[in-house]
């Protein structure tokens, strides 16, 4: 349906045609031309009169408008289950025979409506896939994609063949919630319990510590077994004993936890297996078995707190830091000759040095070997030569005198972050003691707290930061902080805001910077056998700007000691690289480049675990799918009964077609007959006259 509207009047044509009939009454009666063939005049004049009526008409800009009528099909959306679960229970002759029925039900219904094919597991992707390699299920991810992509179309239903286990995502009895399609599920896989013996979980943490005993929680479950006897097999791959624990199933559901306390004793990636052993006549023995990895770090600091002398805060201080485990704290004294301090990877001078124990050995090594230290500054501390010994901090005009002083945080300390429950409660705490004289700050010195004297807050740096001999160091000048920490637990039942302000002071201090000019990162050391494996990579220059001209390679090696060769890809001034999926195990990598005539080298390793999910629960859950279907007005349907979902979906009667117009404007000067049509005058008008004898 069209129409034609003006952007003037409509009047205006009456005089467009007024004008192209005077211009040819001008033009042919004052021309004595052809008055002997009246026919032709007549002709002639009424060629030109249209002409300039259909030019002059172009000139009121017309426009013809349009409405168009479209009929979309309903949308049928099928998505089809890929997990592993699927096929538990399913013969070979049953999964090709389903395949069958299911593309013979995708052509029924692509007759009437406008069919869209999903597989889904680990992620939806578009088309059927009948592999069954998914491995987890996310039923509600398929739902709440189907809103995403149709939600604002003519979607007529949705059709799940899926076995109803989903061990990802949430409840997809709930995920569906926005859908206003019916929902109808075809009822896949075997609901009947079979015999087995299976381990169902196992709780563990991914990271422990050398040297550390670590719990882990088995849960063991068996179905139809009642009266036989079994037992749980724990064992580190490459290496170790075996632990076995005996497991009598008493009833035909059973369920029981077993406690297992394994050995942190190798750092890096540890491999554990847990199997239960078979019972005669399992249906299924892959879920007797589950694998977990580990990963064992060797991340404990050696502390060195050496002293003058016998004092209450040594006692604090080593107290505080052994409760964090990464921390092996000992304490010395200044007269002991066999200190070995490159042992040690942090230093705290307690009083050191002193008036009597100068410890020049003792500086000297911290020097050589560039350690990182805290100065605790007291009553015998020498302080001549504690200024000389580091510059961050300058105490002179020393008298006998002390003061007691207070904390008050500063606000613009930003070497790290500060917990606002030690801003709120350092200033409260018991006074400690601290040499009386003038405190002047280094310049490259960041303070954390300046003394209170009183009720009078200074500009003496009370605790400082800063960097001696190419080595993080720092400058608490006060003894007594014991009186810190019983002031903590009187107030607040515990020690935690102190054990915070000391733990960020040496986290900050022992943290080693990474200097290295080539790095290699990866995301995690730990990897699911779905998750595809990405390396970054930086290089620097000797001004340590990021380059990546020179070409950079990675060699990845498994537990076997086969090799994968890679190159880096060039992102923006860094590296990149996808070395895809790749087989469970333990796998090592050293990534290569040159730069500047020199090899660089960065080793790492990591491990992939596998994904057991799907295979440790394969009892079909059709209660779901009945609960699916009917809240969203679809059907349940037996995989022999797929060809019925079409006719369901007739019978039902409410996915129709829909009807969508649109309005469609053009400009008439812009059609192309139009021009043909002025053209065509002008030539026959032309030839006319040319015949006749006019020109």
């Amino acid at each position: 349906m069209s129409n034609l509207s003006l952007s003037y009047p409509s009047w205006y044509i009456i005089l467009c045609i007024l004008l192209g009939v005077a211009y040819a009454v001008l033009l042919y009666t004052r021309s004595g031309t052809f008055k002997e063939n009246k026919w032709l005049h007549w002709v002639l004049g009424i060629m030109r009169a249209g002409l300039v009526s259909v030019l002059a008409i172009l000139l009121l800009s017309p426009q013809i408008k349009s409405i168009l009528t479209e009929t979309k099909k309903p949308i049928i959306v099928v998505a089809q289950d890929n997990s592993e679960s699927v096929t538990a229970n399913m013969s070979k002759e049953e999964q090709a025979s389903f395949q069958i029925n299911y593309q013979q039900l995708k052509d029924e219904l692509a007759k009437d409506y406008e069919v869209k094919t999903y597989s889904f597991g680990s992620e939806v992707r578009e088309n059927m896939d009948f592999s069954y390699t998914d491995k987890v299920s996310n039923i509600s991810e398929v739902l709440n994609t189907v809103y995403d992509q149709y939600s604002n179309q003519n979607l007529g239903a949705v059709i799940l063949a899926t076995d109803g286990i989903y061990n990802e995502g949430s409840n997809p009895i709930y995920a569906g919630t926005k859908l206003s399609a019916p929902i109808y599920t075809v009822a896949l896989g075997d609901t009947t319990p079979q015999k087995d013996v299976l381990i169902k979980r196992v709780f563990h943490n991914k990271i422990a510590y050398l040297g550390d005993k670590f719990s882990i929680q088995v849960d063991v479950a068996a179905q139809n077994c009642a009266g036989a006897n079994t037992q749980l097999v724990v064992k580190k791959l490459n290496g170790g004993a075996a632990q076995t624990f005996p497991i009598k199933v008493d009833k035909n559901n059973y369920f029981t936890t077993k406690e297992v306390i394994l050995d942190a004793d190798v750092a890096g990636v540890q491999r554990f297996v847990f199997s239960v052993n078979t019972i005669a006549g399992e249906v299924s023995t892959v879920n007797n078995n589950k694998e977990i990895f580990v990963d064992v770090l060797d991340a404990r600091q050696k502390i060195l707190i050496l002293a003058d002398s016998p004092h209450p805060d040594l006692s604090a201080i080593k107290s505080s830091m052994e409760s964090n485990k990464n921390y092996e704290v000992e304490v010395k004294y200044a007269n002991n000759t066999n200190i070995n301090i490159p042992a040690y990877d942090f230093i705290i001078l307690h009083q050191l040095p002193s008036k009597g124990m100068p410890s020049n050995t003792v500086f000297s090594a911290i020097k050589n070997n560039k350690k990182p230290v805290l100065f605790i500054v007291g009553s015998q501390t020498d302080i001549g030569k504690f200024n000389s010994a580091q510059d961050m901090l300058n105490i002179t005009g020393v008298t006998q005198s002390t003061n007691d002083v207070q904390a008050s945080v500063a606000n613009n300390f930003s070497l790290y972050k500060v917990d606002p429950l030690i801003t709120n409660a350092l200033p409260r705490f018991a006074p400690v003691l601290s040499p009386f004289g003038q405190f002047a700050e280094g310049p490259n010195s960041a303070v954390l707290a300046y003394q209170r004297i009183g009720k009078v807050d200074t500009k003496y740096p009370l605790i400082v930061f800063g960097e001696t001999n190419g080595a993080k160091s720092a400058v608490i000048a006060a003894e007594n902080i014991w009186k810190w920490k019983l002031f903590d637990f009187l107030e607040n039942k515990n020690h935690d805001i102190f054990e915070e302000l000391l733990g960020k002071c040496i986290q900050y201090l022992s943290l080693k910077e990474d200097k290295r000019k080539f790095r290699v990162s990866l995301d995690k050391n730990i990897f699911n056998e779905n998750e595809q494996i990405i390396f970054d990579a930086e290089l620097y220059n000797q001004s340590y700007e990021l380059i990546n001209e020179p070409d950079a390679s990675l060699s990845i090696t498994d537990d076997k000691g086969k090799k994968y060769n890679f190159t880096f890809d060039k992102v923006s001034n860094a590296y990149r690289l996808d070395a895809g999926l790749l087989g469970v195990g333990n796998y090592n990598y050293t990534a290569k480049t040159f730069s500047n005539g020199e090899e660089l080298k960065y080793n790492g390793q990591f491990s992939i675990r596998p994904i057991q999910l799907e295979l440790f629960e394969t009892t079909a859950d059709h209660s779901l799918l009945k609960l699916l279907s009917d809240k969203y007005g679809g059907d349940m349907v037996a995989p022999a009964s797929l060809s019925s979902i079409s006719s369901s979906i007739k019978e039902k009667g409410n996915v129709k077609p829909v009807l969508y117009e649109s309005t469609k404007t053009r400009s008439v000067i812009n059609l192309n007959w139009i021009l043909f049509l002025l053209l065509g005058l002008l030539v026959l008008e032309w030839f006319l006259r040319r015949y006749f004898g006019s020109y």
